[in-house]
């Protein structure tokens, strides 16, 4: 991968972009330009958090986010590799329609299913690292929300962090299939700064009750919130739909 003398002042330049959302966009550039080629390997999770001057979460999450959309490959153990062009069906996830409310649901009833047991898992498996990074992106969506900027990959960040806390790699593996459109509101026109405070701390609100039963290893307690977070997701997203 290709550093740019400039990459790390462009990014702490774009105020109020997530940087996830900009490293991801850069890496996605760098593949889609034929920078990078099916079958290169990107640098390292330290050197890539060297190039761009960010945590370990922001590269691990903007590579998830590659990973999703199906432009990388990770293998465990031995790297990340650039994947060939998919040109065969959209996967079934991936076809979400935003002019049906209908079909929002039908994806939150799917992660509610995986989610909700996920949560139990993860405060019965937990480690105290783990639980750290869950608190971490809690706080990162805090402060954007206080700046007024986007949480759409935050708010991801945080549910995979409580997947990965389960220690059992296939619930990443299923909310990585559904994408960055698990987020509800990734799929609107208007961005999370047009949304109201309010909505945006109902929802931190209902995430940190989450983190917290995770915390205390208190698996149904942790599954209940997960539910109720859920649910309000639902009740949310109708609501909103109405309106417009």
């Amino acid at each position: 991968m290709k550093r740019t003398d400039n990459t790390a002042l462009q990014l702490r330049e774009r105020k109020g972009r997530n940087l996830v959302e900009a490293i991801g966009e850069q890496l996605r550039n760098a593949i889609t330009m034929g920078e990078l080629k099916p079958g290169d390997k990107l640098a390292s999770e330290s050197g890539l958090t060297d190039q761009y001057k960010v945590s370990r979460t922001v590269i691990r999450e903007a590579i998830a986010s590659l990973r999703a959309d199906g432009l990388v490959e990770v293998r465990h153990g031995v790297g990340v590799f650039v994947l060939a062009p998919h040109t065969g069906p959209q996967k079934a996830f991936h076809c979400v329609d935003i002019h049906r409310v209908s079909s929002i649901i039908e994806m939150l009833e799917v992660r509610a299913a995986i989610e909700i047991e996920a949560a139990g898992l993860a405060a019965s498996r937990s480690s105290p690292a783990q639980q750290e990074h869950i608190f971490e992106c809690l706080d990162m969506m805090n402060r954007q929300i206080a700046a007024g900027s986007s949480t759409v990959d935050s708010d991801r960040a945080f549910h995979m962090a409580i997947a990965d806390s389960t220690n059992n790699p296939r619930f990443r593996d299923l909310l990585e299939s559904i994408g960055r459109q698990m987020i509800p509101r990734s799929l609107l026109q208007e961005d999370d700064a047009e949304m109201s405070r309010e909505y945006l701390s109902q929802i931190q609100s209902e995430h940190a009750d989450i983190a917290q039963a995770i915390a205390d290893g208190n698996d149904s307690a942790a599954r209940e919130r997960m539910r109720t977070h859920l649910r309000g997701s639902q009740l949310r997203y109708r609501a909103m739909m109405r309106r417009g």
